[in-house]
């Protein structure tokens, strides 16, 4: 039987990736079948990730070495060399010959023998020339290139933030970090949990920022470990657990989490509440309905009721909450580190989502007791699916007012940036009364 090799691999993925994949859906997919030992699935993954997360790079370096224009290019032969100049840049671990061998036989391997020479040549040439990249003089061009990230999107952070902002929030787009694990403090505790995973070979250590929160070094093995089977943690970004701390609620009460799958939000706050009340935690599709309902099984957490339920529109059957989160739908520039094709979306294609989110918040906040408190989160960092839409709704609804994110603050809206953990949005609000 033939098996693929990792290298491969990669190259099969990142031809999928320009039909217009989801990176991790189809990874999953490909390692799930692949045979590969740990170690390669770990190369595989930093490859193919890396690959992507680093595109516009890698294809400038590309337009700079080859006489052809890019887009007169083969796609597949285009994108064996990102592999093989990622591997220069990028993987310290894979001598500099090895990466240009593979690559050559990688062109051949994929029946563009035609291409080899000219894989080859590119990359040699490149090495040649001291693997150095002459960024653009422009400044967003080189805020673009170098951090491989949409010309569009540059100028927007720029605009919404400010240069400086920008770079920093680009700069930690391609910077490694650690994970998060939430502990199911209804079953078990931090210390616990913290030893077993040190004795089972994973470097971890308390997170300082919140209760009950672990940070580890990589999440290899994580599902197969008992500790994940057992119900003992969920893994979480931190920025989402500081979305529920912001909620802060209490045993006994109701909630609505209206925008809920996968879960990790409501699973949060259950557990912060002891698993002492009702927690409604909602999404628009049935199938992630059903990952709502497998998690909370898993963590044995029986206060959640997960339910099928149209964000937009005013439900009779849910109801009025003492506390609400309506984490909507966003862009997700937020998120760009983790989910990397995010940094070339089309910002055509996300000018509708405003409306969306506000239409989500109007529809939430008609579930919401006196006195009940409201937090509206996203994982972007665009102000006008953040700021915007927070602020349109104070101005149109005179019963509800600003409070403040956390105890210990004075304003009703936070920006997180992408430093440690994800970039985040958390505003709450207050329905006047009681």
């Amino acid at each position: 039987m033939n098996v693929k090799s990792p290298r491969f691999t990669v190259l099969e993925l990142l031809n999928k990736m320009d039909k217009q994949a989801y990176s991790n859906l189809i990874l999953d997919a490909a390692l799930n079948s692949s045979g590969f030992s740990s170690r390669d699935k770990g190369f595989v993954s930093r490859l193919f990730y890396g690959v992507v997360e680093r595109k516009l790079t890698l294809e400038y370096v590309i337009s700079l070495y080859s006489s052809k224009p890019l887009h007169k290019l083969d796609g597949g032969v285009v994108n064996i060399l990102k592999i093989g100049l990622y591997q220069i840049l990028y993987m310290d671990s894979v001598p500099d010959n090895a990466a240009v061998n593979e690559s050559v036989t990688l062109a051949k391997q994929s029946g563009q023998t035609r291409a080899s020479g000219f894989v080859n040549a590119v990359l040699r040439n490149f090495i040649r020339d001291g693997k150095t990249i002459k960024y653009p003089q422009d400044k967003f061009e080189r805020l673009s290139i170098e951090f491989s990230c949409g010309i569009e999107l540059v100028k927007q952070f720029c605009s919404d933030y400010s240069y400086e902002t920008a770079e920093k929030i680009l700069k930690m787009s391609v910077a490694s970090h650690g994970y998060y694990l939430r502990i199911n403090s209804v079953k078990t505790n931090t210390e616990t949990v913290l030893n077993e995973l040190i004795s089972c070979g994973y470097d971890a250590k308390p997170c300082s920022q919140v209760d009950n929160c672990i940070i580890v070094e990589s999440l290899s093995g994580i599902e197969n470990n008992d500790l994940f089977k057992n119900g003992y943690f969920h893994v979480q970004d931190l920025s989402s657990q500081l979305c529920c701390k912001a909620l802060n609620p209490k045993p006994g009460e109701t909630l609505i989490d209206l925008c809920a799958a996968p879960g990790g939000k409501a699973f949060t706050l259950t557990e912060m509440m002891n698993n002492e009340g009702r927690i409604y935690a909602c999404d628009l599709h049935q199938k992630r309905v059903n990952l709502i309902k497998m998690g909370a099984e898993r963590l044995g957490l029986t206060s959640i009721y997960a339910m099928q339920n149209d964000a937009k529109l005013f439900n009779a059957e849910l109801p009025s909450a003492d506390k609400i989160l309506c984490d909507v739908p966003c862009s997700g520039f937020g998120v760009i580190r983790s989910k990397p094709e995010i940094k070339y979306t089309n910002l055509a294609d996300v000018k509708k989502l405003p409306e969306v989110q506000y239409d989500i918040l109007c529809t939430a906040s008609r579930y919401l007791k006196q006195g009940g408190e409201l937090v509206y989160s996203t994982c972007t960092l665009s102000k006008a699916e953040n700021d915007m839409v927070i602020d349109r709704f104070l101005e149109e609804h005179s019963d509800f007012e600003p409070d403040n994110v956390f105890e210990n603050g004075n304003s009703y809206k936070k920006v997180i940036f992408p430093d440690e953990c994800e970039g985040f949005f958390i505003s709450k609000i207050r329905k006047a009364g009681r």
